[in-house]
Parts: C-alpha cells; structure tokens; sequence
C-alpha cells in the first residue's frame, strides 16, 4: 500500500460496474481516496458503508450538466482537491450502419465523448489552480481500427482520442496532463453482448488492477499492459487482422439482411 504522501484523491465514471467499479476497488486497495459516479450506484454502495473514509459515490448522469457540477463540488467539499480523474462511462449500440438512427449515435456521443468533455470542464479549473493534475480518458482500440456494428461508438472514442491529443497540446506547459487510457477487449456486460469467445476476454478485475498500478503515469498513451501496446501496433499495421478478426459480424449482418428480404 502507498505511503500518506502518495495518496490521491481520484474520480471514476462508470464506476458501478465493469472496468470502472474493478478500477475503483484496486485504488482503494493502494491506499486512495475514490469517489466513484454513475447513473447506477447499486454496487457502490455497499463500498462506501465498508469503507466509508476512503470511498464515496455520487448518483450523476454524465449527460447532465447540472449533475456533473454536483457530483464534482461534492468531492471537493468533502476532500478538498481531486487529483485524478478516470473518465470510462460509456454506451453502445451494436447494429449495421444502416439500422442505426442519428438518434443512436446521438446518445452515444452525448455519453461516451460530450459526458467526457463535462467531467473535464469541471474539474480542470481545479487542477490547473493546484499546478497539478491528471485526466485519464478511456478509450477503446475501435476507435483507432473500427468494428462492424459499432460506427457510432467507434466514432465517438476516435473524438477522445483526437480530444485528447488536443487537450494535452494545451496543457503541456502545465503540470496537468491528459492521456489515452486503453485497457484491452474485457469480460464486461457490454463485451459479451458481441459475443466473443471467452478465452479473448481479460477478466475485470485484473484489468482494474493493471490500470489502478498506472494511475499516476503521464504519458500520452496508458496501456494495461504490453499486450494492449502490441495489439494495438499490430491492429493498426496489418488492417487485415481487424477485417478477419471481425468478419463474422459482416457475415450475420448479410445474413439478417438476407432474411429481412424474404
């Protein structure tokens, strides 16, 4: 466990279940202070009555304003500075191009890029009065290579990796730094619904553990681990390994078409 100077205060959206709720536990674990924010707070719940000087959770709607601000003023009221922020709330919708609404897409962004940009708004102020700060922005591999079925969430992780790119320019005179975050492809609600074999999914709670050990680190670009860096590399080098990886999804999408004409 961290020593008292080491420890932070650290944000996480989307902590109530998946990446971010696994995140949230292994920091507490390091000796952190976490407050973690989702429109769901069932599974945090429990954590904070266990843990109730190190954990707290604020019911917050990324989408809305009005809760982001409160969620934020109510961490720094209770402890006085936010060191971290982990940005991973996030949504999809899996369907072909031309089933999806601009609606579909709409929500997407609004969740997974513009409740980024809410969370960010609120909390950089503070950091850049402190002189110190860090932004951790999950994206997702399908926003650097794409995916079938996932236009609209791989086109909103390609806007926070192009945010966050941005951002960082800004800030590079500033101890405040902004970063990419990229845990790999996890056994999460929304993973399966894809329906990967499971030999292909990390298990959340590791993951969180590898994330919560690189809470600190700056660089533009933070990994779980080397197999992300490599698969990442790889994907972007050689496009035929998404296109083999993913053709299944082309082909049941012919399929339904198939069936939708007769």
């Amino acid at each position: 466990m961290p020593t008292p100077e080491a420890e932070r205060v650290v944000v996480v959206t989307g902590a109530n279940e998946g990446i971010g709720y696994h995140l949230l536990r292994a920091l507490y674990e390091r000796g952190h202070r976490v407050a973690g924010l989702d429109i769901e707070v069932g599974n945090l719940r429990p954590l904070r009555e266990s843990h109730p000087d190190r954990i707290r959770f604020y019911e917050c709607d990324v989408t809305a304003d009005a809760d982001v601000e409160r969620a934020i003023e109510g961490v720094l009221a209770e402890w006085g500075q936010i060191d971290i922020l982990v940005n991973d709330a996030a949504i999809f919708d899996f369907a072909p191009f031309e089933a999806r609404t601009l609606a579909d897409t709409r929500r997407e962004f609004e969740v997974n890029f513009f409740g980024y940009l809410r969370t960010t708004h609120a909390v950089l102020p503070h950091m850049r009065e402190r002189g110190e700060g860090i932004v951790h922005n999950v994206s997702s591999g399908v926003g650097l290579v794409g995916h079938p079925g996932l236009s609209g969430y791989a086109a909103t992780k390609g806007a926070v990796e192009a945010f966050t790119r941005s951002l960082r320019l800004e800030l590079r005179r500033e101890n405040v730094w902004c970063t990419v975050m990229h845990p790999p492809l996890t056994r999460t609600r929304s993973a399966l619904e894809l329906g990967y074999p499971e030999c292909l999914l990390s298990d959340p709670a590791d993951v969180g553990r590898k994330l919560a050990a690189e809470i600190e680190s700056t660089g533009p670009v933070v990994t779980a681990d080397w197999t992300v860096t490599l698969g990442l590399a790889l994907a972007r080098r050689f496009p035929s390994i998404v296109e083999k990886g993913t053709e299944r999804f082309v082909t049941e999408f012919e399929t339904a078409a198939e069936r939708d004409e007769r």
